[in-house]
């Protein structure tokens, strides 16, 4: 079974107006103080879980908070743990007078701050403006490969599949004050890196380095550290690394997420034992898939990952069960799936949950204050 780990980053905002705060380090320092006052107080029962100031981390702005997962083989246990830090985060921001919100994009107007450290103040000064509006928060999901030739395969197959995820996973409608009419604006913003998006087919594992180096080489990146491909292998893990998600209002939906990637992982790896060639589609055309599902997200259509063509939203949500049916039929996985994506087509992604608080409310406040309440409760 491959084993599945979930980052997720936060918004901190402010508990009585909503709007973003940059309050990261006082997060941080209040997890690290709870733990050496009482290191049994951020474990529980079943004992999996790292200290609060191993789990957190900062991030580019200091509006963020994110946190890791274990490595979990179980879709429950990983629910679990998803579950608990979201509830830990807001705890820890509650107590230096802010909450936490799993929002892509703040609905609110907002001035992000960069945080301090020798990595952010480089890429503040090397990439200008895009640094500073880059408040955004992701999911990043991780599933564990036997190698780096399995993991390149993978990453060769499953390219065309990746969009379909954006568009579940959508959960940023509104940037500064107003309706982006986009579904995932986030994956917008995060496309002003100049080493994000989709990728070419690399063949290989060798090729893959090649390649990772010489982007490396020309100056423009710092390390490999800041290679945002759409998925890559991580430089840490022994793990492909899809990083294309908004994060998601509900950890349920994360879950959801993290179980189609694991069963889309399987499945590349599955075809490159078979022989199957990689769709051999080029970035262009990724290019345009990704901003199709951004753009309108399940409401509308999507390019489908075979043919490239628009079909109905939901008939290329299935085309992806489909495709990895066998994978989640052998992890367990498929009920947990079917239901998640039958919930997802009723009650709709973050961005479609947040455009009808904002129709009956008539406020971004509200807006934010039911995505916290959301956020706290898992």
């Amino acid at each position: 079974m491959r084993t599945v780990g979930v980052e997720e980053e936060l918004l901190l905002v402010d508990r009585e107006s909503g709007e973003p705060r940059a309050l990261s380090s006082a997060v941080l320092a209040r997890a690290a103080r709870e733990t050496a006052e009482n290191p049994a107080a951020e474990r529980h029962a079943d004992d999996y879980r790292e200290p609060a100031d191993e789990a957190f981390e900062k991030e580019l702005h200091g509006q963020q908070l994110e946190f890791a997962t274990q490595p979990r083989e179980s879709m429950d246990s990983l629910t679990e743990e998803v579950v608990r830090w979201r509830a830990d985060a807001a705890r820890h921001a509650g107590d230096v007078g802010a909450a936490v919100a799993a929002l892509a994009t703040s609905p609110l107007p907002v001035s992000p701050a960069v945080n301090t450290g020798s990595r952010y103040q480089w890429m503040e000064e090397q990439f200008g403006l895009t640094t500073q509006e880059q408040l955004t928060c992701g999911c990043h999901v991780h599933v564990s490969v036997e190698s780096d030739e399995e993991g390149v395969a993978v990453l060769d197959r499953m390219r065309p599949w990746l969009p379909v995820l954006v568009a579940l996973s959508a959960n940023s409608p509104f940037w500064q004050g107003s309706d982006s009419l986009y579904s995932s604006y986030r994956s917008r913003v995060w496309g002003r890196w100049p080493m994000a998006g989709p990728t070419e087919i690399f063949g290989s594992a060798a090729r893959y380095e090649e390649q990772v180096d010489a982007l490396v080489a020309t100056g423009v990146l710092r390390d490999r550290g800041m290679v945002y491909f759409d998925a890559r292998l991580s430089h840490r893990y022994p793990t492909v690394e899809i990083r294309v998600a908004d994060v998601c209002l509900e950890a349920a939906s994360t879950v959801l997420v993290a179980a189609l990637a694991r069963g889309l992982v399987e499945t590349a790896a599955r075809e490159w034992r078979a022989g199957v060639a990689p769709p051999e589609h080029g970035i262009g055309l990724l290019r345009f898939a990704s901003w199709r599902a951004a753009r309108s997200g399940l409401e509308d259509c999507l390019l489908h990952p075979v043919t490239m063509r628009p079909e109905p939203g939901h008939e290329v949500l299935g085309a992806l069960l489909d495709h990895v049916r066998d994978a989640l039929e052998d992890s367990g996985d498929l009920t947990l799936v079917q239901g998640g994506v039958k919930d997802l087509l009723k009650h709709g992604n973050g961005a479609e949950v947040q455009r009808d608080l904002l129709r009956r409310t008539g406020s971004l406040r509200e807006v934010v204050a039911e995505c916290v309440r959301r956020t706290q409760a898992g």
